[in-house]
């Protein structure tokens, strides 16, 4: 990169080589791995006040999914000095996590490694919302206008940065099916997403009778917690899910080869109705409930089994919540079971929905470039190998994204395992070298013929 300071001289706006939107894990893991790279001028900006990875998450004894090894640099660059082992060295925790011998963390631990990343990084910027961007043709760069925000998110003073190319890391949304939406939006109604299941915890746990609707991880060590604070007999407790079974994650050496970049790369080059007929099937890769969880719910069950009697607890696959309203004081959902064709009615105190996140889309921050993107037969943006955003030849600078190209490179998107190596990609295509030299094959596995060895 050339001329990393300069800046327009009119107005002084300054330019950057790279600006990412948002400060989640992905885009964390990019602002690590770009500090080490010489000469490349980064900055990346975040509305809210400080680093928080899920908190309302962040429930005692609960674990990554993925290895530690899986932080923001170590699969790329394991001597990088933001590495989850330099954390805890800093920590001074490097030899109790020796004999504590943990492969996969609890997950409050990852939040706090993050959160020192983000704070001991220059590069990153919290208070900043990003609020429109423009191609600038005469600087040949992108115009980013952001406002500083209060610890309340109300704009106190705006501001305007040029960059040569960009990194959405936008992250999820919750995800409320519309049957429940309405609910979900009145205070008084004790309707939540699991996002935010510790702040209403002392709530739920004084309700007479609670539904956990989603049969995802999150769903499952929702359940666990209120299983394991609630009274024996008197449980009260429902556990809902649309899919057929409360069902393991695919979590075989083999299946986790899924989530390597020589599938993400298969995945990629295959046709636009491949990818869509493959993806829905592929739930039990990322959407499944680890065994140990799954395990440790049929535990608690059976201790509350062994006094004599049966606990308060119903567990059902197979339902889809077809409608909700408030009734005398209470919650009636309307259920359908996907498998007998039968519905029924479930009165219940407080639901807590376990349904997922969906992917914020690129489109309402980029509309003024929405005339220079390509997409596909479903309207989709079209994203390259490389991570970036297909434009027209009238923009010159990249457009990265970071988890919001599942329709293009699978599964893997979200997963924090492939974090770094994602990363590695962006910065070696923005530099037009190799700060970060990349493995050839990463699977044992040959995903299609083209690659079987002869």
């Amino acid at each position: 990169m050339t001329d990393h300071t300069a800046e327009d001289p009119q107005n002084a706006t300054p330019i950057v080589d790279l600006l990412g939107v948002g400060i989640g894990p992905f885009n964390l893991s990019l602002a690590a791995l770009a500090d080490g790279v010489p000469g490349l001028d980064a900055v990346f900006l975040e509305q809210r006040a400080a680093f928080r990875w899920h908190p309302g998450l962040l429930i005692d004894g609960a674990t990554l999914q993925v290895p530690f090894l899986a932080d923001l640099v170590s699969l790329v660059d394991p001597t990088s000095r933001w590495s989850f082992l330099n954390y805890i060295r800093s920590q001074e925790r490097l030899f109790p996590f020796y004999f504590a011998e943990r492969f996969h963390i609890p997950r409050a631990e990852y939040d706090a490694y993050c959160r020192w990343v983000s704070e001991e990084l220059p590069s990153c910027r919290f208070g900043h919302r990003v609020d429109t961007v423009h191609w600038d043709e005469v600087h040949q760069a992108y115009e980013v206008e952001f406002s500083r925000v209060d610890e309340h998110g109300t704009a106190v003073a705006p501001g305007r940065v040029l960059a040569r190319h960009l990194a959405l890391g936008l992250g999820t949304a919750p995800y409320v099916p519309e049957p429940l939406r309405a609910l979900t939006d009145d205070p008084d109604v004790p309707v939540l997403h699991s996002a935010d299941y510790l702040t209403h915890r002392e709530r739920l746990l004084t309700a007479g009778h609670v539904t956990v609707v989603g049969a995802g991880q999150s769903g499952a060590e929702v359940l666990l917690d209120l299983l394991r604070a609630r009274p024996q007999g008197r449980e009260g407790l429902t556990w809902l899910a649309r899919s057929p079974a409360f069902a393991p994650m695919e979590y075989s050496k083999l299946g986790l080869e899924h989530f390597t970049p020589d599938y993400t790369r298969y995945f990629h080059d295959l046709p636009e109705d491949a990818r869509d007929r493959l993806l829905p099937g592929q739930w039990q890769l990322y959407k499944g409930i680890s065994a140990d969880t799954l395990g440790e719910i049929h535990d608690e069950l059976y201790r509350r089994v062994l006094p004599g009697g049966w606990p308060d607890v119903t567990l059902t696959p197979g339902v889809a919540v077809t409608g909700a309203e408030r009734r005398d004081g209470r919650l009636a959902l309307a259920l359908e079971h996907t498998e007998e064709g039968s519905t029924a009615r479930l009165r219940t105190d407080a639901v807590v929905l376990a349904t997922g996140y969906a992917e914020r889309p690129v489109d309402a921050l980029l509309e003024p470039l929405s005339e220079h993107l390509a997409r596909d037969a479903a309207g989709r943006p079209l994203v390259d190998r490389d991570q970036r955003l297909a434009l027209d030849e009238k923009v010159g600078g990249s457009v990265f994204v970071q988890n919001a190209e599942r329709h293009t490179h699978g599964v893997g998107t979200p997963d924090l395992g492939l974090a770094a190596w994602r990363s590695a990609v962006i910065l070696n295509a923005l530099t037009g070298r190799e700060p970060y030299p990349l493995p050839g094959r990463t699977a044992f596995t040959t995903f299609g013929l083209a690659d079987t060895p002869r």
